[in-house]
């Protein structure tokens, strides 16, 4: 799978953090080549109190339990990976693999704010 540079990957997530999930994600799809995918509010049956937010492959949708969950750059990333998986053919799709992917861009967006914030003080 390509990988994005940390720069990126900030962007990405402050683009969620800005309430503009939705371009983030077109971003993201734009990158990896795989048709978008809707991301709503709103639940589905069996999963209502289990998950913040769920990807429907079949639906090619990401349920967000809440708004406040809709602008979450964890939970996002971390859904927007299911889709990624199952777009591009090599699922593994565990909930482990879907963490890492989003924490590497929460990573990413930590280490490029530190930077910005050292540059200032200087």
């Amino acid at each position: 799978m390509p990988e994005l540079d940390d720069l990126t990957k900030a962007k990405i997530v402050q683009m969620i953090l800005n309430k503009k999930t939705e371009t983030a994600l077109e971003k993201l799809s734009e990158f990896y080549h795989v048709e978008n995918p809707k991301i709503v509010v709103g639940t589905i049956k069996g999963k209502r109190r289990t998950a913040y937010a769920v990807y429907v492959p079949s639906q090619k949708k990401i349920y967000a339990l809440n708004s406040d969950v809709f602008y979450n750059p964890f939970i996002v990333l971390h859904e927007y990976y299911h889709h990624i998986r199952s777009k591009l053919g090599v699922h593994r799709g565990s909930e482990r693999h879907a963490d890492m992917y989003a924490k590497d861009f929460i990573d990413s967006h930590t280490r490029i704010v530190r930077q910005l914030l050292e540059q200032e003080k200087n």
